[in-house]
């Protein structure tokens, strides 16, 4: 079955799957991420992963793009349609499109090789406290993120459901995050930047193609007329009376 290590111990409650095949970059990734105080698995291949995926329910998966026995890419698609959980992808600097698939089949973020550790951890950390975000908010606010009709969608933030004409619409994680923050600004054209600092956190505007392939998974899931496209400019969810 590939590389395939358990050690599910955490200081912090988080548990990440890591999925790499390359062992002395499983190994710096582990090592790094446990001094952090997470909770680590590893596995080397694709049938692995979905298996470890189902076992171990992670908070987040360190997705590599190439595997052995199918490759990242498919993980990614099995795992999405069993439980949403968020994905960070680990692609080779050119693979353009392997990226624009992986975001379109449910990865929240992406870290090109040769990354730093640093970076690596930044990029984690920014999509675990994106995730934790909704929580802390109905914490605070418990009347807050009931259910909102958008014409033939009902929005349940509190349960980060979504259905339309009544029957559930299966979004990931940062596909409802996304659709919630354009929500939140109906009416209002939002830049690509704007919605990579709300959505991503992230504070530069280097990753334009996330936005548009999320975009074009929300119309694909939920209709094209709901998000418009503004040239040049951004987004903006308009709703039909």
């Amino acid at each position: 079955m590939g590389l395939l290590e358990s050690r599910s111990v955490s200081d912090n409650g988080t548990r990440i799957l890591v999925v790499e095949d390359e062992p002395t970059i499983a190994r710096a990734v582990t090592d790094r991420l446990r001094a952090e105080g997470f909770g680590v698995e590893i596995a080397g291949d694709g049938p692995s992963a979905v298996e470890r995926a189902r076992a171990f329910e992670p908070h987040l998966i360190v997705l590599d793009v190439m595997l052995p026995g199918f490759d990242g890419l498919e993980v990614c698609r099995r795992v999405q349609a069993e439980r949403p959980v968020p994905v960070l992808m680990l692609t080779a600097r050119d693979d353009e499109t392997d990226l624009i698939v992986g975001l379109g089949v449910g990865a929240d973020d992406y870290v090109t090789k040769p990354f730093s550790m640093r970076e690596l951890v930044a990029r984690i950390r920014a999509v675990l406290r994106r995730v934790d975000r909704p929580r802390v908010d109905a914490a605070a606010d418990p009347a807050a993120g009931g259910p909102v009709r958008l014409g033939e969608l009902e929005v349940d933030q509190r349960a980060r459901k979504v259905r339309r004409d009544g029957r559930e619409v299966h979004l990931t994680p940062i596909e409802f995050d996304l659709l919630t923050c354009l929500m939140r600004n109906q009416g209002t054209v939002l830049t690509r930047a704007v919605l990579l600092e709300q959505v991503w956190d992230w504070a530069d505007a280097s990753g334009t193609r996330v936005v548009d392939s999320h975009v074009k998974a929300l119309r694909r899931k939920l209709g094209q007329g709901l998000i418009r496209t503004v040239h040049g400019v951004g987004y903006s969810l308009e709703v039909s009376p």
